[in-house]
């Protein structure tokens, strides 16, 4: 089974930047298409950015032109860069990955990782 790890959430001012990181680990496996997903307190959750396997990326109306995703086949890695936060971006973001091993795919979740914007 592959397991996603995400690092990097923590707590910023306004305007101040994050990088979350995110990397899969397991033998035997393929990722296709990660994604960066996020949970307000009584929200929701909503896809905030999504990479396919060659890169092609796409992301929530909210966070264009802030967040930047990106991936790292080798490592088996995707980061979440992001900039001018506000606080409605505090939520606990999760890493998700659609995984292919063997026969099958399904998609696996991380954790998750709090971002705490203050005002």
């Amino acid at each position: 089974q592959v397991q996603l790890v995400e690092s990097g959430g923590g707590l910023v001012q306004a305007g101040g930047s994050l990088r979350l990181s995110c990397a899969a680990s397991g033998s035997r496996f393929s990722i296709n298409a990660m994604a960066w997903y996020r949970q307000a307190p009584g929200k929701q959750r909503e896809l905030v950015a999504v990479i396919a396997s060659e890169g092609s990326t796409n992301y929530a109306d909210s966070v264009k032109g802030r967040f930047t995703i990106s991936r790292d086949n080798a490592k088996n890695a995707v980061y979440l860069q992001m900039s001018s936060l506000k606080p409605e971006d505090t939520a606990v973001y999760y890493c998700a990955a659609t995984v292919s091993a063997g026969n099958s795919a399904y998609r696996t979740w991380g954790q998750g990782t709090q971002v705490t914007v203050s005002s």
